[in-house]
Formats: structure tokens, C-alpha cells, sequence
């Protein structure tokens, strides 16, 4: 049986989905279980991400950390971008204790759980910022098994839903758990800090994270003969420790290492990095652009028997050729908008003097309702209008959500203003966020789901992040109304690969 057989005859037997499980294909648990197996599974991936990104960026600007600075943390968001290069890994190999008893998937999400959980506890003991270092170093891990958590559940969801159609409602119910989350922890979190401080906030956002954990605890085994359940919890969490553990030490002797190398070239909060970071961004289409020949010219089903790590993602070049160029191009434009709105916009609202409260009912109610808006519609549409379409009105609604800041930035302060301004951005980006998943799961192979979707997902929002890391250099040079005009026209520019990404059909295996 293989791997992913028995993954979802797990999920089969968990939820007592009403079809038997085949020996030989994913079982199928019902709609109804799938639909709601995703909504969990998108709220516990969506609570840590507004704690290493936009909660964390208000945290400093309240603290007096300087713009430049700030937008160097942006950063830490480009860890995701790279999840292709560990996602071979989580598909392959189980985490002793848990993976034996509850199966390879949820031993994974187990062991990233317990990550997002200590991660977010130690972000909460130093959240005086007085050592930035260790604040980056905790956000840091916090990104990781984050990332590590979405990187197991993505490819089972493409494994069990192939085609469009099905794709479109677990798409949707997953990104309501994972924008519910995301709203409901920076909202929260800001709240609670409101009326606490940080060190409270981020210690309610981790217990919280962490409330699936028992759930995923109390499944039924993978299969029968698994061995004590008491065993087993006892055993991963061990091991748990362990990794979790060894990642810290081997994060803070890289992180060392980089900021002593970025020390000694001289970067600092003066440094303009725009020109080198655009450069950087060019330089995986260069190595693809070398690639793709040799690649091209490869007999069918050579990738087959290459090594398990370059196999999904060589198939995925042979099979799309030179026009896995343009397909990268559009990714890499399409949510930029939505990447670095989310770095500066909460700089933004406490630079125009909005109090804490404000800003956590904007991120709460206002951003969830308009967010949810945007999920359905972009799900619904999904399925009754062709990809090209739903793309280029997601397009221009991510577009319209980032030059409403624009309007926020020259109008008098009042909550109508922010309000109003925060739901036009989260409809869009819920909206072109669904559409744009929809896409990325169409591109991949159904037998190399989780690992193309890794690198197809992390690329699209590599050229962003990196850019996103500039933003504080950019603010200061052309205003929060200038970087707020760009970031809305380079979402735009999407529109104009979308008649050459509509006629891009891949190769099919001889």
C-alpha cells in the first residue's frame, strides 16, 4: 500500500467517513467531513501566521523600532517561500512516536503544533524587544513550523480532491479556518495587549494554537496493531523535543552567522537594499532559464528515476517547458499587492495615530466578514467560471484593496475611514486568494501533489517577501501613498500574462 493510500485511509477511519478504504487508492472521507477535516486544519496553520508578520511589525513599530528595521523582519515571511526544499522530506520520512501510531501526516502536524506552540511561548518571554536577535531568532521558528504544518496538510488535500470542481470547496472551507485564524489572532492579540500587554497576548494566541493538538490526540490509530496510544503521545512528544531542540540551536548559529556576514558588508537600517534585493529576485529565473533546456530535451518518465528530492520538481519543468517561465512570472506578481500591504499596513495605521483597540476591531470583525465575502465568492466563482477569468478579477480586486490605503493614508483619522479601508483590502485578498490556490492546485501532479504545490505556492510569494524586506527603504523614499500605489499596479501587471498563461498546456508522459 502506499504511502499516501494509507494517509487517507487514516483520515478515512478517523473521521468515519462512510466509504470502506481501498487497499490501492485514497479513500474518500464524505464531503461533509472533508469540508470540515480542512477548516480545522486551515484555523490551526492561520493562528501563528499574524504573530511573526503583521502583529509582530505593529509590536516594533509600538516599541520605536525603525521603519527600515521593521521591513528587514519582513523577511522572516521568505522562510515559506522555501518550503519546497524540506517538503520531499515531511512526504517521506515519519516522526518516531507519532507517525507509528496516528500515521505519517498528522505526525507531522503534531510535531509542528508543539513547534508553533513553544515557539510562540518563548516570542511571548521577550516581548519587551530589547534584543531584536532573539526576537527575529524565536519568529523565526515560529515561521518554520508554521510552514511545516501547511506543507503536510496541502498535499494531502490535492491528493484526495483532484479536479477543479472539488478542489474549489475545500479550498474555500480551508482558507476560512486559516483567514478565521489569522483574524481572530491578530485581532486578539492586539486586543489583549490593549488592554494587557504583549507578553499576555502572545501567550493567549499559543494556547490556542495549541487546542488541536488533543483533538489529533484522541484520533483513532492509523490502523489496528498500532500499539498504546499512551505510548505513543509519550514517546513523539520525546522525540518532539528533541527536534524542536536541535532546530533552535542550528537557526541561532545560522542566524549568527548571517548577521555577523551582513555586519561586515556594512548593511544597516541606512542601507538602500531595494537594487540588491530585485537582483536576487531575478536570479532563480536565470538558473531556471540555464535548466530548462537540458530539462526539455530529458526522454519521458526520465524523472521517475531521478532522486526522490529533484523528481516532482524536474516532471514539473519537462512537463510545462519553457512556459514554466511565464507561469512563475504571473505567480510571482499576482498576490504581491496582498504581501506587501501586510508588511507596512499596520506601521501605516499606528504612523496616522490609530489606537490599539481600533486597530484589533479592524483586524477582527471588520477583516473577517470582508475576508469570508471575498473566500465565497472567489470559491463560488471558482466553479461556475473558467480560471482565466476568476484570476483577472482577482487581479484587480487585490489591486483595488492595496490603493484604498492610499485614500486612508490623506484622510482625516476615524474608525469609518479604517474600517472601510480594511474591508476593501480583505474581500480582495480573500477573493484573489482563493482563486489563485484553485490555480496552483491545477498545475501540479496528482503523484507529486505536495511537493510541486511546495515549490509552486513558495515561489509565487518569493519575489514579494523579498521585496517585502525593502519596504521600510521604500516607505522612506517615496511615502506610505507611493509604496501603496506600486504595490496595488504590480498585483495589476498580473493581468497582462493572463492570455498567455490561459493557453499554457503541460506535456503528457508517453
Amino acid at each position: 500500500m502506499t504511502a499516501s493510500a494509507i494517509e487517507a485511509n487514516a483520515v478515512t477511519a478517523a473521521l468515519g467517513a462512510d466509504a470502506p478504504a481501498l487497499p490501492h487508492a485514497p479513500a474518500q472521507p464524505s464531503a461533509r467531513r472533508l469540508l470540515g477535516l480542512y477548516l480545522l486544519l486551515g484555523f490551526s496553520a492561520g493562528l501563528p501566521f499574524y504573530m511573526f508578520n503583521a502583529v509582530l511589525t505593529l509590536r516594533l513599530a509600538r516599541h520605536g523600532v525603525d521603519i527600515v528595521i521593521i521591513g528587514f523582519f519582513a523577511w522572516i515571511a521568505l522562510l515559506p517561500t522555501f518550503k519546497f526544499a524540506w517538503a520531499p522530506f515531511i512526504e517521506r520520512y515519519d516522526i518516531p512516536g507519532f507517525s507509528r501510531f496516528w500515521g505519517r501526516r498528522r505526525g507531522w502536524i503534531m510535531l509542528s503544533q508543539l513547534g508553533i506552540f513553544f515557539s510562540m511561548v518563548a516570542m511571548a518571554l521577550t516581548s519587551s524587544d530589547e534584543s531584536l536577535p532573539l526576537t527575529a531568532l524565536f519568529a523565526i521558528l515560529l515561521a518554520f513550523w508554521t510552514t511545516t504544518l501547511e506543507v503536510a496538510a496541502d498535499g494531502w488535500r490535492i491528493e484526495l480532491a483532484p479536479g477543479q470542481a472539488a478542489q474549489a470547496p475545500i479550498v474555500a472551507a480551508n482558507l476560512w479556518g486559516y483567514r478565521s485564524a489569522m483574524v481572530a489572532a491578530g485581532s486578539g492579540a492586539i486586543l489583549v495587549a490593549a488592554w494587557a500587554d504583549w507578553t499576555i497576548a502572545y501567550l493567549v494566541i499559543a494556547v490556542a494554537a495549541f487546542a488541536p493538538f488533543p483533538l489529533l490526540a484522541a484520533m483513532r490509530p492509523e490502523r489496528e496493531g498500532a500499539g498504546g496510544r499512551a505510548l505513543a503521545l509519550a514517546s513523539g512528544i520525546g522525540t518532539s523535543l528533541l527536534i524542536l531542540l536541535t532546530a533552535a540551536l542550528i537557526t541561532a548559529a545560522a542566524g549568527w552567522a548571517l548577521l555577523s556576514a551582513a555586519a561586515g558588508i556594512g548593511l544597516s537600517a541606512t542601507t538602500n537594499v531595494t537594487p540588491v534585493v530585485l537582483a536576487m529576485a531575478l536570479l532563480p529565473f536565470a538558473a531556471l532559464a540555464l535548466a530548462l533546456p537540458r530539462i526539455n530535451r530529458l526522454p519521458s518518465g526520465t524523472a521517475a528515476t531521478l532522486p526522490s528530492f529533484a523528481a516532482p520538481y524536474v516532471e514539473l519543468f519537462w512537463r510545462y517547458s519553457y512556459a514554466v517561465l511565464a507561469m512563475l512570472a504571473f505567480v510571482s506578481l499576482y498576490r504581491m499587492g496582498d504581501v506587501l500591504t501586510l508588511t507596512l499596513s499596520h506601521p501605516l495605521w499606528n504612523a496616522k495615530g490609530y489606537t490599539l483597540h481600533q486597530i484589533g476591531v479592524a483586524d477582527g470583525a471588520v477583516a473577517l466578514s470582508a475576508s469570508m465575502a471575498g473566500v465565497a465568492l472567489g470559491g463560488f466563482l471558482s466553479t461556475r467560471l473558467s480560471l482565466g477569468w476568476t484570476l483577472a478579477i482577482g487581479a484587480v480586486t487585490a489591486a483595488v484593496g492595496n490603493w484604498i490605503y492610499v485614500w486612508l493614508w490623506h484622510a482625516d483619522p476615524s474608525a469609518a475611514v479604517l474600517y472601510t479601508s480594511v474591508a476593501v483590502d480583505q474581500f480582495g485578498n480573500g477573493f484573489a486568494g482563493t482563486v489563485f490556490v484553485v490555480y496552483l492546485s491545477m498545475l501540479v501532479s496528482p503523484t507529486n501533489a505536495g511537493a510541486q504545490y511546495a515549490l509552486l505556492s513558495g515561489f509565487a510569494f518569493l519575489l514579494p517577501r523579498l521585496l517585502a524586506g525593502a519596504s521600510g527603504s521604500m516607505q522612506t523614499q517615496i511615502g506610505y501613498d507611493g509604496f501603496f500605489l506600486l504595490s496595488g499596479a504590480l498585483s495589476f501587471a498580473a493581468i497582462f500574462l493572463l492570455p498567455v498563461i490561459a493557453r499554457v498546456k503541460g506535456r503528457t508522459p508517453a
